[in-house]
């Protein structure tokens, strides 16, 4: 049986919810014109007035927002909603040192509530669920995020943050946690840990795992899935539309649900910025319809995936993107070859003799891109004949030379070797000087 928050507005009719959408896109235009310097003084650039919003597709007319125009009105440019009803900022780190900041409302706060909320209801979460969110707390989105929804939901919720991890198997026993919040790499991390405690999957009552804030690959949920007895679920959100919570897979996990009453949902091609249509991949873009604090017009996420616009048996009328493949900016360019890590790890992953933990290090040498992946393998492997892991050596350099088009080296270490996350997984290092 399908589990809704809030089925009314899940399951709405698409007339009725395109309705809506036009409603609230016309409304945030005039606010954002009216409340905010920067949006007023691109509109006018553009000429665009808000009374020139008639229709969802008048949507294109409106400017584009970047990570850039954050950081260049930093810390609260962006905002639209004065001080004094701001309640609450989130920030991310950027590679200029100065952060990335968000400002909420009370409305914003109770929106990401019920959306978060929504998530974890579809992903089969319920007033019963013990839910432990390790997620960091603080300026990150992550863990408040889960927090406020699980409550919100009803759930009983632990606040374990990330780290403390021998803690926190204790308390998935102790406590008999049904969920787990976290970054997929946090998982693998955890199930490793569980084996070296003496842990068996059924010490624990783990049903379900909502797992976002990195991209990650469908064998990647299956090594999850298999190690903490669990089914995985893919959740989606960054901090400048709202945190987590922006989308979120259902049962059917053909994709991931964006709540399209709240955040409006568009995918360009990068390079020429045309919208493209359902099923075709390019870069994500939202407009938050909804919010007041900081709502933006157009962001350009620089998140690659397609929309699927197909009904779902799980009865959710919103459409669905799918697994995030990388970021446009993010993309390694390898000898003019567009290379995405995703990619790599599918191609490691379908190999059940490797852990689950690698590292891409790409360097240049006598001006020529190069790249090794250093594969951690199971330690028995070591104790093979020299020809056996040069055979899986072999295989695993044709697996992904095969998959990104360009030829790597594999390099075995033993377990422990790479550097395990608490948090976001550091997968490349790139040494070149570029």
């Amino acid at each position: 049986m399908t589990n809704y928050y809030e089925k009314e507005f899940e399951t709405m009719p698409r007339a009725i919810l395109e309705r809506l959408q036009l409603e609230r896109l016309q409304t945030l235009a005039g606010y954002v014109y009216e409340k905010c310097d920067f949006y007023r003084k691109k509109m006018d650039e553009s000429g665009i007035k808000p009374a020139d919003i008639k229709r969802l597709s008048d949507l294109k007319k409106l400017p584009f927002t970047t990570k850039q125009d954050l950081r260049d009105n930093y810390p609260y440019g962006m905002f639209s909603a004065s001080m004094s009803d701001i309640v609450r900022v989130h920030a991310s780190s950027g590679t200029t040192g100065k952060l990335t900041v968000a400002g909420y409302t009370q409305n914003d706060i109770d929106i990401w509530s019920t959306v978060m909320a929504r998530s974890l209801a579809a992903g089969g979460c319920s007033r019963s669920s013990i839910i432990n969110v390790a997620y960091g707390y603080g300026l990150f989105t992550g863990g408040l995020g889960a927090h406020y929804g699980s409550e919100q939901l009803g759930a009983l919720t632990i606040p374990a943050s990330s780290g403390n991890t021998k803690r926190q198997l204790q308390m998935f026993k102790d406590f008999k946690v049904t969920t787990l919040c976290c970054t997929p790499s946090y998982a693998l991390y955890l199930a490793d840990e569980m084996e070296k405690e003496g842990y068996k999957i059924s010490d624990f009552n783990l049903e379900q795992g909502l797992f976002g804030a990195e991209p990650w690959s469908e064998e990647m949920r299956l090594q999850i899935q298999d190690k903490l007895g669990l089914k995985a679920y893919n959740i989606y959100g960054l901090s400048e539309i709202i945190g987590p919570g922006v989308s979120m897979e259902c049962e059917c996990q053909c994709g991931s649900h964006i709540w399209e009453d709240h955040f409006l949902p568009e995918i360009i091609d990068p390079e020429t910025l045309e919208p493209l249509g359902y099923g075709k991949q390019g870069e994500l873009v939202f407009t938050t319809i909804s919010k007041t604090g900081m709502p933006l017009i157009r962001y350009r996420t620089r998140d690659l995936c397609s929309l699927i616009d197909e009904p779902c048996k799980c009865g959710r009328t919103h459409v669905c993107m799918t697994r995030i493949i990388g970021r446009s900016d993010d993309m390694l360019i390898i000898g003019g070859v567009n290379v995405f890590p995703s990619q790599i790890e599918s191609a490691l992953f379908t190999m059940k003799e490797i852990e689950p933990h690698y590292q891409i290090i790409v360097d240049r040498v006598n001006n020529l891109d190069k790249i090794e992946i250093q594969v951690e393998i199971k330690d028995e492997l070591f104790s093979d004949e020299v020809k056996n892991l040069q055979n899986l050596k072999s295989q695993l350099e044709k697996n992904v030379s095969s998959a990104i088009s360009i030829g790597v080296k594999i390099h075995f270490v033993s377990r422990g070797t790479i550097e395990r996350s608490q948090g976001k997984a550091v997968r490349v290092i790139d040494k070149r000087r570029i």
